[in-house]
């Protein structure tokens, strides 16, 4: 089998509002997910489709020129059940930009799956739970706002509750976490996310001390992906477990902070890391060093969920609820046939590769769309 073609289709779709507003978090608002849909196609008539997806600088149209100048020259022609020389390729052809290496990898397993006719959970070892809990995240807003918004994501069945934190305001940040634990209750779980926007360990003990009587789960990220030194003086003097995101980008990424003590959990992304195989890589190393990790969300549309959620299933040390529920942050998806998700549950999809058909109709009405019209 060899790879014929790589199609990549740039798309735009709203986010859902929250309050009436924009979506807002440390890492700044997000009316739109400016992403680009992947189809790798064989000389078998096999295809297979994957999601390039960043919430970060680099998105949308640049990584799209990424993938097409870059990535996809150093796969045309190659067996695409060679994943990992394929990704080995990817990764001498150009450094970084594992969200752009992930959309293609993602389509590799998918078509392996379809070759075999399996799923993609039974290509990564098999499944070791039949479904994976959720968490959903509470965005920057007035603490009523914010609590009303909770209870509403625990009456759909969400288990676990993330307060997104780290504004410039540091009072709001407290009062949001204090009326969401009083609104929710104490059989909720409740974690918060800093999304890196606390400068220094100082404060961020400061703050997480000062949230600690509201009974938290974890706290996510509360400094700079760099800042190890930092992380590591944070979780030592804290009395719950600290999470690492996005200091854990990639396996090497993941080694500094297990080595370092910045964190008693991983939150593992695939497209951060690169794709599932980076991505699994990552959890068997958290696992080695006894500790637990969970998976995170960009978020992503159907095709990129439906691969976190696969990982998810066949991983071992799966510990906290996950944020493997992204095509509900936003206000449709592309798939011909929706994804699982119910009563704060996400389950696999059962056909072969991802399990998932995209809507062509609707992934063309995506396309025509650009920023100024998906965010009015």
């Amino acid at each position: 089998m060899k790879i014929t073609r790589v199609r990549l289709v740039p798309v735009w779709c709203p986010r859902r509002k929250a309050y009436g507003g924009v979506h807002t978090t440390a890492l700044g608002p997000a009316a739109i997910s400016d992403y680009a849909i992947v189809f790798v196609e064989t000389d078998q008539g096999i295809t297979g489709v994957g999601e390039v997806d960043s919430v970060f600088k680099r998105r949308g149209r640049l990584l799209h020129h990424d993938v097409e100048h870059a990535l996809v020259p150093a796969v045309i022609g190659e067996d695409p059940r060679r994943i990992t020389h394929l990704l080995r390729r990817m990764d001498q052809a150009l450094d970084g930009v594992e969200e752009g290496k992930a959309g293609i990898e993602m389509a590799l397993w998918d078509i392996l799956g379809k070759a075999l006719n399996a799923p993609v959970y039974s290509l990564l070892g098999g499944r070791v739970r039949d479904r994976i809990p959720l968490s959903y995240s509470v965005p920057f807003g007035k603490p009523d706002q914010m609590a009303e918004y909770a209870v509403e994501r625990v009456r759909a069945g969400h288990r676990t509750i993330k307060v997104k934190v780290g504004s410039s305001d540091a009072e709001s940040d407290i009062e949001g976490v204090r009326a969401v634990r009083q609104a929710i209750g104490p059989g909720v779980k409740l974690r918060v996310d800093g999304n890196m926007g606390w400068p220094t360990a100082r404060h961020a003990i400061r703050m997480i001390r000062a949230m600690e009587p509201w009974n938290l789960e974890l706290v996510e990220q509360p400094l700079p992906a760099h800042d190890l030194d930092g992380m590591a003086e944070v979780r030592r003097a804290i009395n719950v477990p600290l999470m690492a995101d996005e200091s854990v980008r990639n396996p090497r990424s993941a080694l500094e902070v297990i080595r370092r003590g910045a964190a008693d959990i991983g939150n593992v992304y695939v497209t951060e890391a690169g794709g599932l195989l980076n991505a699994s890589r990552i959890f068997a190393m958290f696992e080695a060093a006894g500790l637990p990790c969970m998976i995170g969300s960009m978020p992503e549309f159907g095709i990129g969920t439906a691969a976190q959620i696969h990982l998810g299933v066949a991983m071992t040390n799966l510990g906290p609820d996950s944020d493997t529920c992204g095509v509900l942050y936003h206000a449709e998806d592309l798939l011909t046939k929706p994804l699982r998700i119910e009563d704060g549950y996400a389950y696999p999809p059962e056909g072969p590769g991802l399990g998932v058909e995209v809507d062509m109709a609707v992934l063309e009405r995506w396309s025509r769309q650009g920023p100024a019209t998906s965010s009015a």
